[in-house]
């Protein structure tokens, strides 16, 4: 009999495959990086092919890890990096360029173009967005008017847009099924999050022809079968979710007011607002977090696009750790970071502020700033990052008591300590941190029947531990009123 629920985690710099068991518990898994293209500044590319070929081994990693074979598998799940955006010929399944990645900032100055034509109230009512190169019109855009002859077979029908995703999907069906899911296609900025369907306005804003547009489905539904020959036999593919609302699913966010952040790349924090697609009046996204049996339950949405990135660039860029969990005890060698802060704006600022011209900096050193300091500053940036989105949500009318984290970024007791410190609330870290593979390994049970409803599910989340603001929480308002120096004087 069939026991395990696949995940595929297909993230920004790595594919992950879990397998899990029906009781939400990780058996098996593999891993597996790949190469980040930066052809010009602010320009994030990935080669579509090689991020394919790690979500292959990675599955055939973790099924021979767990000593199984693709026949134990019940379903596949499947949750990704989104706005990351690939157009590729549908006879081939050939990419005709490389991935644009959500990161990616080439198509500012269209961005800005637009929101000078006062296109940008009409985008935010239908879609929830802003006018900002993050998410996948203008690099769809971009695609077409760049690689030649590309719009002309846009056009005749000829090529297919989809984000990871759906082009993942495309490639394990074996070119069958050219679909999405809605949180995915929520974050396209070409899809009406209340009609739940494409724009036909937005596409002709755009200039994108409605030929190239995938299927859009819930976030459980039939997504067809993997090709037998890549796993050794055909698989279901039951669920799709973007990775925040997979988080948001992981977290076992199911009622209206319950909130999670994630720790990754990025940090996206994630606040259900049930039925109501809340509009923020704060720079807030409004978004799906997912669709089941054809209802959507909306999410208040902030992004920040540097957070585990930022120690990333501490271990590659400057060689200031060789690992990242050396930080921990560095950040906590330290009293504090001696007035120094770090805004890791090294492709724009993301929610509230949406600059993407902004530029990283690392501000206030003194003859005394020495290793640990910067590198606490760099662990502190994120907890201020996190205070600037919270505060936006409590300016929107919501407020938390508990946030709910995951990532890989919060195995950091430290980090964890300072953020309950910063933002006065309670931080809760659950006994599985990656919880965006979790997400996507519940909805494929879901589709499955392994479980009946969502209720069922949340039995599953267990907390692993719960930090109460302490004594750093007296620093609070001193600190972070330096933040916000240091954040405008990096603002272009």
């Amino acid at each position: 009999m069939s026991k395990y629920l696949l995940a595929i985690d297909q993230g920004t710099t790595s594919s992950r495959a879990i397998l899990f068991s029906t009781d939400g518990i990780p058996q098996a898994q593999a891993q597996q990086e790949f190469k980040q293209y930066f052809p010009q500044d602010g320009w994030v590319e990935h080669d579509p092919e090689e991020i394919w070929d790690s979500v292959v081994q990675t599955c055939k990693q973790a099924l021979k890890n767990a000593d199984a074979t693709a026949e134990d598998v019940i379903s596949i799940g499947i949750t990704n990096q989104r706005e990351t955006t690939v157009i590729w010929d549908r006879q081939s399944g050939e990419p005709i360029y490389n991935a644009i990645v959500w990161q990616d900032r080439r198509t500012a100055e269209s961005c800005r173009a637009m929101k000078e034509q006062g296109l940008e109230k009409a985008l935010a009512e239908k879609t929830g967005l802003l006018l900002d190169p993050y998410f996948s019109a203008t690099k769809v855009a971009w695609i077409l008017d760049n690689v030649p002859g590309a719009r002309t077979r846009a056009e005749r029908g000829e090529l297919a847009f989809g984000t990871i995703d759906c082009f993942l999907l495309w490639r394990l069906t074996g070119g069958k099924r050219h679909a999405t899911d809605a949180s995915n296609a929520s974050r396209t900025a070409l899809f009406d999050i209340h009609k739940q369907r494409w724009s036909s306005e937005l596409t002709k804003v755009f200039d994108i022809p409605s030929e190239i547009l995938p299927e859009v489905l819930d976030n459980c539904a039939d997504y067809g079968n993997t090709d037998a020959d890549l796993l050794g036999a055909a698989i279901p593919i039951g669920a799709m979710i973007g990775d925040q609302q997979g988080a948001t699913v992981g977290q076992a966010c199911f009622d209206a007011g319950m909130i999670k952040s994630t720790y990754g790349t990025g940090c996206f924090m994630m606040l259900n607002t049930g039925q109501l697609a809340l509009k923020s009046h704060n720079r807030l996204l409004t978004t799906v977090a997912y669709r089941l049996n054809g209802r959507t339950t909306y999410a208040l949405e902030g992004s920040i696009f540097v957070a585990g990135a930022a120690v990333q660039w501490l271990r590659d860029a400057v060689g200031l750790v060789e690992d990242a969990k050396e930080t921990e005890a560095i950040a906590g060698s330290v009293k504090d970071a001696g007035g120094a802060y770090l805004v890791p704006a090294f492709t724009g600022l993301g929610a509230p502020y949406w600059d993407p011209e902004a530029r990283g900096a690392l501000i206030g050193m003194t003859r005394d700033t020495g290793r640990a300091q910067i590198i606490r500053a760099t662990l502190e940036s994120v907890a201020y990052q996190t205070r600037d989105l919270l505060e936006a949500m409590a300016a929107d009318g919501v407020q938390s008591t508990t946030l709910r984290v995951d990532g890989g970024m919060v195995g950091n007791d430290w980090l964890n300590q300072f953020l309950a410190d910063q933002l006065m609330t309670i931080v809760e870290r659950p006994q599985i941190a990656e919880t965006t593979a979790l997400g996507a390994a519940f909805l494929a049970g879901l589709q499955a029947g392994i479980y009946k409803s969502t209720d069922e599910i949340a039995t599953l989340w267990k907390s692993d531990k719960r930090f109460s603001p302490g004594e750093g929480s007296k620093r609070r308002e001193a600190n972070y009123a330096g933040w916000k120096k240091a954040v405008e004087r990096v603002r272009m």
